[in-house]
């Protein structure tokens, strides 16, 4: 195969329209009899952060690998710009403008930061076959793309491991930003930071956002999600517990459907029989809807 030269080009800011870059209609996965994921319906605009929350095994991370590709929907419909498509590779997802960061980032924590931002699409340069990497160019180019999105470095040559882990995920998502990509879907990308380094990666999400990228944010964290967030969407065993933009819901409805506010409501009289449980302040069942949302059952 003929080396040729990356000459990929940064995206720039498209402002947000009414028409979804990605949706999910009705759309399931199925592993044999087990159904991971059942009746999601979610759109993603472009210069708007849709943020998915969800706890451990409510089905967000198979929802991450029918958008990114890596698994295909066994139901419903995904639709890419208003076109039914069905991702064979995570190649497909990529060409189409979906790019992942995951939580471990892909990268190589030995290698200085600018080979990170280039890695397995790198320049080159010269007449093949003594084609040579084109280490300025790409030093030069990472350096503006990091700082177009207001990171500055004072050394590309350190390795990316010494970075903090919020530093990380920012080259991430930069990266990802300059080879074109129109829906950014992030990973939990704040779960294992700090409160100060959590703020630098919610800053660079809306900093992403308001370079016209449609982000998807994987989130547990309803504080985290609700700094950025203009649509949110709870997942619990599958299915959609709630869908709702920014003006119908408050920060205390979302952390109460985040964390089983629905549950605890229900079995509110069994705990009142606890000697020295205290439930005067759990919430009531007909206080978590918020209003105008669309539920799991289909009412607002």
């Amino acid at each position: 195969m003929t080396p040729t030269n990356t000459t990929a080009a940064p995206s720039g800011a498209t402002p947000a329209t009414d028409t979804p870059v990605v949706e999910l209609r009705g759309a399931g996965k199925a592993y044999g009899n087990v159904r991971a994921l059942h009746g999601v319906d979610l759109t993603v605009h472009p210069g708007k952060v849709t943020c998915v929350l969800g706890d451990n095994g409510a089905g967000k991370s198979t929802l991450i690998k029918i958008i990114s590709g890596l698994h295909q929907h066994t139901e419903g419909e995904f639709l890419v710009d208003g076109t039914p498509v069905r991702f064979t590779t995570p190649r497909e997802a990529l060409d189409a403008g979906i790019a992942t960061v995951y939580q471990d980032l892909a990268t190589v924590p030995l290698m200085p930061v600018w080979r990170n931002f280039f890695l397995g699409s790198e320049m080159t340069k010269g007449p093949w076959p003594i084609r040579r990497l084109d280490i300025e160019k790409m030093k030069q180019t990472a350096d503006a793309e990091l700082r177009n999105m207001g990171i500055v470095l004072d050394d590309l040559e350190q390795p990316i491991g010494t970075l903090s882990g919020g530093q990380r995920q920012c080259v991430a998502i930069a990266r990802a930003v300059y080879f074109g990509a129109r829906v950014l879907i992030l990973d939990e990308p704040t779960a294992a930071l700090g409160v100060k380094q959590s703020g630098v990666v919610l800053k660079y999400i809306a900093a992403a956002r308001d370079r016209g990228l449609g982000v998807i944010f994987i989130t547990h964290n309803p504080h985290h999600a609700y700094m950025v967030g203009d649509h949110f969407s709870v997942l619990r065993l599958g299915t959609m517990e709630l869908s709702a933009a920014r003006d119908q819901v408050t920060l205390e409805e979302l952390t109460n459907h985040m964390a089983g506010g629905t549950e605890l409501a229900a079995l509110k009289h069994e705990l009142a029989q606890v000697r020295g449980v205290d439930v005067d302040e759990l919430p009531e069942e007909k206080d978590l809807t918020a209003p105008g949302a669309s539920t799991k059952d289909g009412t607002a």
